[in-house]
């Protein structure tokens, strides 16, 4: 089952792994390729309330 846990507006967790939510104006430039020059791209993310939802940087080994 999943827990979904809501810090503030726009962070969450979701099973203990930190989320932050983004606008679509709003999205880093990594967002939307795996890899580029070497350089790791935001390619995992989910859309729920409104907004994109991106793992947090410090959680991205998690999911390598």
């Amino acid at each position: 089952m999943n827990i979904i846990k809501f810090t503030s507006k726009t962070t969450l967790k979701l099973n203990n792994i930190k989320y932050k939510g983004y606008l679509i104006g709003d999205l880093p430039p990594s967002f939307g390729f795996k890899y580029n020059n070497k350089k790791q791209g935001i390619y995992q993310w989910f859309n729920y309330k409104g907004l994109t939802w991106v793992v947090d940087k410090e959680h991205w080994s998690t999911l390598l």
